[in-house]
């Protein structure tokens, strides 16, 4: 997408510390200003927006995504055939890659991969919640009778039979995501992976997790306090294109990141706020936005005090007052959100319940609750900036104060994004209320509701069977209007029951210098740097150039 002004062998281990790297042209550095540490750089342990942004540069998996549509395509699989009703898949593997360890790239490495997602020890997935293979999969080796995962068979060097208990509608763009990437077997062992014997941030990661190996067009150097550097990988097998050398560099204030970029001390940033995109293009700097693809929510505890009755639940649904929360505090072109599942993805809300803004109402339904004036704990983050959620502080604000109308006794618990707020909201607790979001990425409303509601979530406390079930026959049923259909009653479904309330489905933004002449824009953030074009800086010569 082009921009356009203001509108739219024995492999040692692993080693986090600095690695050489060939000097780069400061013409060709791509410095990005990120809004939160990364996690971990390795994306099978990964579910945050900024350890995916730093590893999808590094590693790549079977599939890709269209820059234009956002649909599936080929990347390390040339092609793929569904067999046995969808329970199986044939990926027909490149025979041009390498690791940047120098490892070939081969069906074994692959299933080497898929069989290490399916037996990740309990430790390794405890470090975060929701991990996208639990997500798509269902279970690991430890719940056979649950994970619809049941085999990875190499048939020949560059030939992989993919097996599964049972079809996976949407397990082709799944693939798709940055958490499926393939990481060097070699490297995978020596770096200890599945061992979080190590911390940054408070959180567990392995030596793996700070120095991953991957296939993508740059490979990893370093990763300092605040910066991680990257590399162009010079026996890349697709473009490397014009970026030598990538940095990306923390700076968790949006105004900040606007100044930083105004200075030129970085290139671009993510998740522009209201206040910051005036002031951007007065200074003649490039505003990009993608289309939504994300929603805000605010989730509900079933397990506090209260919270588990509907009336209650549905007084806040009737509190909140939706558009003047969207408005001035999000980008225009935010809507509110009446279900979980965006536009885009054709699930019709005609079914779903739309509990207007009645603050007279919100009060009767609190009273016939039996709400006691008890104080609600309402966590919200902060310093941090999400797809969904450019300013939370302000978004917190404004809820509280719409809840507080209404007779609710709101205590506010703000929490560093980085003192693991998510866990914190992820887990049970003294929470009746909290803020967070859900970026979608890929194109399937089980990314969604399922990820969601799918199954039973100390987040919610919310146990529902019976939409469990739901979830479990609508992932499975080929594409068409059955499915669909499926979709829509379970969106309804969950709006009668509450278990939390949709807000919106924002906006997002980046901001880049005039000197980034095309940026990869895509709404499920497939931007791989590779694909950034420079003012006067030439391409980078490929393997067979």
């Amino acid at each position: 997408m082009s921009l356009a002004s203001c509108t739219a062998g024995q492999v040692p281990p692993p080693q986090p510390a600095t690695t050489t790297a060939p000097p780069a042209s400061e013409a060709a550095t791509f410095t990005f200003g990120t809004a939160a540490h990364p996690r971990t750089l390795d994306p099978a342990l990964a579910n945050d927006t900024e350890s995916f942004r730093v590893s999808q540069q590094i590693l790549q998996g079977l599939v890709g995504v269209d820059p234009l549509t956002s649909e599936p395509t080929p990347l390390l699989a040339e092609s793929w055939d569904e067999g046995d009703d969808g329970r199986s898949y044939e990926f027909t593997l490149r025979e041009d890659v390498v690791f940047h360890d120098g490892e070939p790239f081969d069906a074994d490495a692959v299933c080497a991969n898929f069989d290490r997602w399916y037996t990740f020890p309990e430790t390794a997935r405890a470090a975060a919640s929701r991990l996208p293979f639990e997500n798509v999969f269902k279970g690991y080796s430890d719940t056979p009778e649950v994970s619809l995962y049941k085999g990875c068979t190499a048939t020949s060097a560059y030939t992989v039979d993919l097996q599964l208990t049972s079809r996976i509608t949407g397990l082709i763009p799944a693939l798709a995501t940055p958490a499926f990437a393939m990481s060097s077997p070699a490297a995978l062992e020596a770096g200890a992976a599945d061992d979080l014997t190590e911390s940054r941030d408070g959180s567990g990661i392995s030596r793996y997790g700070q120095a991953p190996v991957g296939t993508g067009p740059f490979r990893f150097v370093s990763w300092g306090e605040g910066d991680v550097e990257l590399a162009s990988f010079d026996g890349y097998w697709g473009e490397r294109g014009e970026v030598e050398r990538v940095v990306f560099t923390t700076i968790t204030n949006p105004d900040s990141r606007a100044r930083a970029l105004t200075a030129g001390r970085i290139d671009g940033y993510d998740f522009v706020s209201v206040d910051s995109a005036v002031d951007l293009a007065r200074n003649g700097l490039q505003f990009l936005q993608r289309d939504p693809y994300s929603v805000l929510y605010l989730g509900m505890n079933q397990g506090f005090p209260g919270v588990d009755d509907p009336l209650f639940r549905e007084a806040v649904a009737h509190a909140i007052d939706k558009d003047a929360l969207v408005d001035g505090r999000f980008l225009n072109g935010t809507k509110p959100a009446r279900q979980f599942i965006p536009e885009k993805l054709g699930v019709g809300n005609e079914t779903v319940e739309d509990y207007g803004y009645d603050v007279s109402l919100a009060k009767d339904l609190l009273e016939r609750s039996g709400y006691d004036g008890r104080e609600l704990p309402f966590y919200y983050p902060r310093n941090v900036s999400r797809p969904y959620l450019p300013a939370p502080e302000k978004a917190y604000a404004e809820l509280s104060r719409q809840l507080t109308e209404a007779g609710f006794n709101i205590k506010p618990v703000p929490v560093d994004w980085n003192d693991s707020y998510v866990e914190a909201v992820q887990q049970s607790g003294d929470r009746a209320f909290h803020l967070l979001g859900w970026s979608g990425s890929y194109q399937d409303p089980d990314n969604f509701v399922g990820a969601l509601f799918g199954t039973y979530s100390e987040e919610f406390a919310y146990d529902d069977p019976q939409l469990f079930s739901k979830v479990n026959r609508a992932r499975g049923l080929p594409p068409g209007e059955d499915r669909t259909e499926a979709y829509a009653d379970i969106s309804a479904q969950i709006s009668d029951r509450i278990p939390a309330v949709p807000l919106a489905f924002p906006i997002s933004a980046l901001a880049m210098s005039p000197r980034v002449t095309t940026y990869p824009v895509s709404p499920v953030m497939n931007e791989v740097f590779n694909r950034i074009d420079l003012a006067d800086v030439e391409p980078l010569p490929t393997p067979s150039d």
